[in-house]
């Protein structure tokens, strides 16, 4: 396993801990590379009856790595969708590319996953904990669809995920304003489980509980709420990836980083109206 996430398992409860401490668990291409090798080898382990998923250090995870955005406010980001965001890009034969995928694997899991929620856990790193069937948050856990910064849409599953659990107003509202809730806000509309001073210790505890149950009706419950879902996964996160590759490049996205890293505010173009 990367160096990027560690999995143990013990007594049928996978432990996945995203391992970039020193980064608050920022997202890069070897990151989102390790996320994804981790849920699918627990895909193929029948053994494992639930999975707790977290980050190591002050944060779940805080997101895109902020060197990439760099990159793309830079020569890079002018030529469209070039360095990081390319190497996410990969389909692999899956309905998603690998950033999607990152969030995505966890709801393939035919066991249910907790995410354990603490410190910043903004854009791609709150689109991974959707992934999960629950979210256990700390109180003082920060939450952000954080895309908008960026002059970008969410592209790693949200759009899917969100509106299922906040309601599509609020999705919408979370998503055009970029705005940070904390865990007991995020508790009250629909976006986490529950609240923990703990979240890791009580992750594993609901975990080791669910692993004593039969592993037959567990899985048989997941698949049925997540059958009635009736989406076309494939559809949605098509359209998530042909939004945010008409985006990547484009003036006003390059012009909303490089005006948060010169810390002035966004000078934008507004688009020519279709006649």
């Amino acid at each position: 396993m990367s160096d990027r996430v560690r999995v143990t398992i013990e007594g049928g409860v996978a432990d996945v801990r995203l391992d970039r401490p020193d980064k608050m668990n920022a997202l890069d291409p070897a990151m989102f590379t390790a996320i994804v090798e981790a849920g699918e080898a627990l895909k193929r382990d029948a053994s494992v009856r639930a999975v707790v998923l977290s980050g190591e250090g002050r944060a779940f995870c805080a997101g895109l790595d902020f060197a990439s955005f760099q990159a793309m406010a830079g020569d890079g980001g002018a030529r469209g969708g070039g360095g990081a965001t390319s190497a996410i890009g990969d389909m692999g034969g899956r309905l998603t590319h690998l950033g999607q995928q990152a969030a995505w694997v966890w709801s393939e899991l035919s066991v249910p996953v907790i995410a354990a929620v603490h410190g910043a856990c903004l854009g791609g790193g709150l689109q991974i904990a959707l992934g999960a069937d629950l979210r256990i948050v700390a109180p003082d856990a920060k939450l952000s669809v954080l895309e908008v910064r960026w002059g970008l849409t969410p592209d790693m599953t949200a759009t899917l995920m969100l509106p299922h659990l906040v309601g599509l107003d609020v999705a919408k509202e979370l998503t055009w304003t970029g705005r940070t809730v904390d865990g007991e806000e995020a508790v009250r509309i629909g976006l986490a489980t529950r609240l923990a001073d703990d979240p890791l210790a009580e992750a594993t505890a609901l975990a080791r509980d669910i692993a004593t149950k039969s592993p037959d009706a567990i899985r048989g419950g997941k698949r049925l709420f997540d059958w009635a879902a009736g989406r076309s996964v494939a559809d949605q996160l098509a359209c998530e990836r042909a939004t945010i590759g008409s985006l990547i490049g484009s003036g006003n996205q390059v012009e909303a980083v490089t005006a948060y890293f010169e810390k002035r505010d966004p000078v934008f173009v507004d688009p020519a109206v279709d006649a």
